[in-house]
């Protein structure tokens, strides 16, 4: 696809990740690969892989994570045009947010950035910040 960058995420079982990003979140597959639990979604402009460990091609060679919660330590940031859509749609599904909505303004040399954002951990632990921004003010 024509990002630099595309993390892929080693999970659990790909139908059910694909359905939280997909049907959850709003993100589209872009295509998938059923044979080897694999598929490419989109979303604005993001673009993120999600690969079933022991189906395909692994990287099976003690780097995996073997228990829940793969995403220690990893934190996505996403930028969409507004978070509403998806914190219904959560909430909707009972799934609970790992971080609430909130404001947050970060310093960027003589100025903040400002985002309204919240994080939600996804089937396997993956940790998924998406952000709407709030624009850029002098400090």
């Amino acid at each position: 696809m024509s990002n630099v960058l595309v993390p892929e995420l080693a999970v659990s079982d790909w139908m059910i990740s694909r359905d939280f990003y997909c049907k959850i979140l709003g993100f589209t597959c872009l295509y998938d690969r059923p044979e080897d639990g694999f598929c490419y979604l989109g979303l604005n402009g993001a673009e993120i892989m999600l690969d079933q460990i022991g189906t395909g091609r692994s990287f099976d060679d003690g780097h995996l994570p073997d228990k829940h919660r793969f995403g220690k330590g990893l934190n996505i940031q996403i930028e969409v045009k507004t978070i509403d859509s998806m914190i219904s749609a959560l909430a909707a599904a009972t799934i609970p947010l790992f971080l609430e909505v909130e404001e947050k303004w970060y310093r960027n040399e003589d100025y903040e950035e400002g985002n309204r954002q919240f994080v939600v951990a996804d089937p396997d632990g993956y940790l998924l910040r998406f952000f709407e921004s709030l624009g850029a003010r002098k400090c």
